[in-house]
């Protein structure tokens, strides 16, 4: 199921062994390489650490009542997993990175994702026009897929617009429709 990425920013983090809230998410770490979110950075009263965050892997389900894990065992600090201190450092922060084509024209800014719950991988990005663009159409959809490359200030996607072929003699077909005939046939039965 796809969700709002600021639908995750909030959650609650219930703990399966005493059935209670044990922290609340507060932002998420995103691996730029493939827009996966790895974890999530947490706060609440009986966090042994700052800053503590949850490891994607240890969720076990997320519900209606929140991200459930089996118990506070969960939490890790930042130097506890190499991968996500990597990442954290890096700064990476994916709303308010400009959004430009390959031509080099902006587009605009990442306003807000979609998550795939499944996977918490980035599906979508809502891009925020500029002002003069906004006038026209006030926001834009654009898939994983379309994206060439994120680096630490912009995410290049795809140019839109295709480039037309001139029309040439030998691109052009001719069909011949045979009942369409500029010459009256005969009929040769009478």
């Amino acid at each position: 199921m796809l969700l709002p990425g600021s639908r995750l920013i909030g959650t609650p983090i219930m703990g399966l062994q005493t059935g209670t809230q044990l922290a609340v998410t507060k932002s998420p770490v995103i691996d730029p390489s493939n827009l996966k979110i790895i974890a999530y950075e947490v706060d609440g009263p009986l966090l042994a650490e700052r800053p503590s965050f949850i490891r994607i892997a240890d969720v076990r389900e997320l519900g209606d009542v929140g991200m459930i894990i089996d118990s506070n065992d969960e939490f890790i600090g930042l130097d506890d997993v190499i991968a996500i201190k990597k990442i954290h450092d890096l700064g990476f922060l994916l709303i308010g990175l400009n959004v430009i084509d390959e031509t080099k024209r902006k587009l605009g800014k990442v306003d807000g994702y979609s998550v795939d719950t499944d996977s918490f991988i980035v599906q979508q990005l809502k891009v925020k026009r500029g002002i003069i663009k906004s006038m026209s159409d006030t926001e834009l959809l654009i898939h994983r897929s379309q994206i060439v490359e994120i680096n630490d200030q912009t995410i290049i996607v795809r140019t839109a617009a295709k480039k037309l072929l001139p029309i040439t003699k030998s691109n052009q077909m001719t069909y011949l429709n045979p009942f369409r005939s500029n010459t009256p046939q005969i009929n040769k039965d009478l």
